[in-house]
């Protein structure tokens, strides 16, 4: 049912994820009740709701893969799979009350500040809301990106993304194009090699796969994180610790050129054809793109159903898909592995200054913030999992909470102060950026020789901290108000501070 009359909330949270929940956590734990998340769908869990297809799982170490106050000592595997961390999310959300917040069915359709109010005005599926403050936490994995193929849309079969995975279509026996090989690509491929007839993979660019240390969680250990007191975070930070030795290698390049070594002695052992495995071997330095982690991506290479095309997709005729390279396969399926949105957020069409400009006005192809958080010109306004703070080595929740921290300070002492409108200060932000933009210059994400997604379409790295999670977590652990300009009245009396 469409709400008719408009609703105010002191803080408005778009987008029920794992960033949107631990928000909602966050501001419980402040004492801050009046508020509400905005989910367009119909039930928690984001990009673990979203992404359910075969093999789909978590390639960071399951200790890590959680919130620190809502520790799971019931992990079954290393890195755990998808419907256990959708059970974690949903369970963790109930235990704090977070759905009592939550209004299903509301998408976000426009948000504009109204600068004689002080107000953020949200028009969304469900009606007109208003808030002081709102947090977007739609995060960056939440969009499909389907590439514009010449002939896509005369394809006679089914077409799907990983994302939106067709499970009442049965692939055994079918005739199956993969378009993309990314993360998602490396999980699905080995699920659905040994179904399938035929399997067409069109690989743009080569990746690096490292192999996968996962195992089955013996009862006995989970007994132990249960049990034995500081044993969970024990455990936690010796991942935190492993993961952030692998961080030196993001940040001083050579160090992965050696562990990349791991990546070849694994497609050596696994992929005996000389020219395939010539063909799955990248070109540029380990870590540049997203790190992969799999123990049966090239086995499933090899199978004699699998071809592996080296090259694009350039068109589709009927239900044949041409390469590059001019093979032509008939398919009766295809299925794009090909990633999201990541920094052309939708979202960014969505919001709106005082002024009307839309942030993608503002950053016209290069998203930035303040501390990957706050964005000037946006007051009272916070993003999560925000330009400038992806890793490559450790997990969204550590991010994540090093957000929230900061966020909780700047509503404490907006609170505290009385300010009705908070913003960064374009100079702060314009001085944040370039020192990470220096500091990226040097590491593997800039210096590694590939095209990824953390590149923008100016061909700049809006996507990575260049540094380490402890210095993130230092950066963000303070909340300095000379970085804001802070209003205590309406803009008829404004005192700017």
């Amino acid at each position: 049912m469409t709400q008719t009359s408009t609703q105010h909330f002191e803080v408005l949270i778009v987008g029920a994820g794992i960033s949107g929940i631990g928000a909602a956590i966050t501001l419980r734990q402040m004492g801050i009740t009046d508020f509400a998340i905005l989910e367009k769908g119909d039930s928690l869990g984001g990009t673990w709701r979203d992404n359910d297809y075969p093999g789909c799982a978590c390639d960071v170490p399951s200790g890590l893969y959680s919130f620190s106050f809502a520790p799971n000592p019931e992990w079954t595997r290393l890195f755990a799979g998808q419907d256990e961390i959708r059970r974690y999310i949903d369970r963790t959300a109930a235990e704090h009350g977070v759905g009592d917040h939550v209004r299903f069915g509301t998408e976000l359709v426009r948000a504009d500040w109204d600068e004689s109010v002080h107000r953020w005005v949200l028009q969304t599926s469900n009606g007109t809301f208003t808030a002081n403050s709102v947090v977007a936490a739609a995060g960056p994995w939440n969009e499909p990106l389907v590439p514009q193929i010449p002939g896509l849309d005369t394809f006679g079969g089914k077409v799907f993304h990983s994302s939106r995975w067709d499970h009442d279509y049965d692939l055994a026996g079918k005739r199956v194009a993969v378009v993309g090989t990314g993360a998602s690509a490396v999980q699905f491929v080995p699920a659905i090699a040994p179904l399938v007839e035929e399997l067409h993979l069109y690989q743009r660019t080569a990746q690096w796969v490292l192999p996968k240390p996962d195992h089955h969680v013996p009862k006995a250990e989970r007994w132990v994180m249960r049990r034995v007191p500081g044993a969970h975070r024990a455990l936690r930070a010796i991942e935190y610790s492993i993961m952030e030795a692998l961080g030196l290698g993001f940040r001083h390049p050579w160090i992965l050129r050696i562990v990349q070594q791991i990546g070849k002695a694994q497609l050596r052992a696994q992929v005996r054809d000389p020219e395939l495995r010539k063909a799955l071997t990248p070109d540029y330095t380990l870590g540049c793109k997203r790190l992969l982690l799999s123990n049966s991506y090239y086995p499933a290479l090899t199978r004699p159903n699998v071809e592996v095309h080296a090259n694009a997709v350039t068109a589709i005729r009927g239900n044949t898909v041409i390469g590059a390279d001019g093979a032509e396969r008939e398919v009766d399926a295809i299925i794009f592995g090909t990633g999201f949105h990541i920094l052309d957020m939708p979202i960014g069409g969505k919001v709106f200054d005082g002024e009307g400009r839309s942030l993608d006005e503002h950053w016209k192809g290069s998203p930035q913030a303040y501390l990957g958080t706050t964005i000037a010109g946006f007051p009272n306004a916070y993003v999560l999992l925000g330009p400038a703070l992806g890793t490559g080595h450790t997990s969204a929740f550590m991010i994540l909470e090093a957000q929230l921290g900061y966020v909780a300070k700047a509503i404490a002492a907006a609170r505290e102060s009385g300010w009705t409108r908070m913003v960064p200060r374009p100079d702060v932000q314009a001085a944040f950026n370039a020192e990470v933009q220096q500091a990226l210059a040097t590491t593997v994400y800039n210096a590694g020789g590939c095209q990824s997604y953390f590149l923008d379409v100016n061909g700049r790295n809006s996507f990575n901290w260049p540094w380490s999670t402890a210095r993130m977590r230092n950066r963000l652990g303070e909340f300095d108000e000379r970085a804001y300009e802070t209003s205590t009245d309406l803009p008829t009396e404004m005192v700017t501070r």
